[in-house]
């Protein structure tokens, strides 16, 4: 199949990847978009694995304040050079992240970091939810587990769907800014306040 400069731009507008590699991708895939974009986002978990033990000792602390300054956000977005935290992509990163924090309140930005007394009260709540609708103390167990994995997504910056495009996680946009600056970036923290909360 002939690849159009107008594929390699479409793709190029959905993935934010590079030309050569949109073109690469479409030529791999027979023209196929759905595929090709896959497969790029494929390509950047696999640059973001291999950068993932560098340190990121460069970055930005960000801030979002919501219309009517009741509600504010402070997130620490991390990098391997000053270069890049300078970077206009880095900057809108930080920014969009400090908003999804706003609009979505999670509790941690990974699991390891979401306290165990919160995740054991969950717990006991799922099992005697699950004991008293009658369900057969065989599968009880599998089904607060499936419950506990439900609740850790929705409340684990990471594993939250990104507000602008639920079609992604955090992780898969901090997977495509990985892919696309060539160096590790990590959300390292936040912090949300609330009047009245």
């Amino acid at each position: 199949m002939n690849i159009t400069s107008q594929m390699v731009k479409e793709l190029r507008d959905k993935t934010n990847a590079g030309m050569m590699d949109c073109k690469k991708a479409l030529t791999e895939t027979a023209g196929d978009m759905e595929k090709a974009i896959d497969l790029l986002r494929q390509k950047g978990l696999a640059v973001a694995r291999k950068r993932a033990d560098r340190v990121t000792s460069q970055g930005v602390v960000e801030s979002y304040i919501h219309a009517g300054a009741k509600l504010g956000v402070l997130v620490e977005v991390g990098c391997e050079t000053d270069f890049v935290a300078k970077t206009d992509d880095f900057v809108a990163f930080a920014r969009d992240v400090a908003m999804h924090i706003a609009a979505s309140s999670p509790v941690a930005v990974t699991r390891e970091e979401v306290p165990a007394e919160l995740i054991e009260r969950e717990r006991e709540i799922y099992k005697a939810q699950a004991l008293e609708s009658g369900k057969p103390e065989s599968i009880v167990d599998k089904i607060v587990s499936g419950k506990i994995d439900k609740f850790m997504a929705e409340i684990c910056l990471m594993e939250q769907k990104f507000v602008k495009n639920p079609d992604l996680t955090v992780q898969d946009l901090l997977n495509e800014l990985i892919a696309k600056m060539g160096e590790n970036i990590s959300i390292k923290r936040f912090a949300r306040f609330q009047i009245g909360a």
